[in-house]
């Protein structure tokens, strides 16, 4: 299993406000997906600076206050998820995923609480 992108996620009910300040930090938008998770349509945009680093700004009304994820694309979800699962992460959707005509998704969620947005693009 290969890790292909490994950044950070913010999820806030107020995304634009996120996005302006990495704005005035350098970062550009990339390209900003709608995602239908199943509750709701979420609209993510990725963001890039000169040296490379990104960030992802996810805009949530369901929540009330910001939210921080570790965003993990992978070659091989399988693989990854039972990584995970063996040192006792959870997934939120109990063992669902979700699937999308881009990618397998699932909010892994670790024993100490932090949480790994797991991501396999498909093709």
């Amino acid at each position: 299993m290969k890790i292909t992108t490994f950044d950070p996620i913010i999820i806030s009910p107020k995304a634009d406000e996120a996005i302006k300040v990495f704005e005035e930090l350098g970062f550009e938008k990339t390209h900003a997906p709608v995602t239908d998770t199943g509750k709701s349509m979420v609209q993510s945009v990725r963001m890039k600076d000169v040296n490379g680093f990104h960030i992802d700004i996810s805009d949530a009304d369901t929540i009330p206050q910001d939210k921080i994820y570790i965003r993990m694309n992978v070659d091989d979800f399988d693989e990854a998820y039972d990584i995970l699962k063996k040192h006792g992460f959870t997934n939120k959707r109990g063992d669902d995923t979700l699937d999308t005509n881009h990618a397998k998704e699932a909010t892994m969620v670790s024993p100490s609480g932090f949480t790994i947005a797991l991501i396999q693009h498909v093709q």
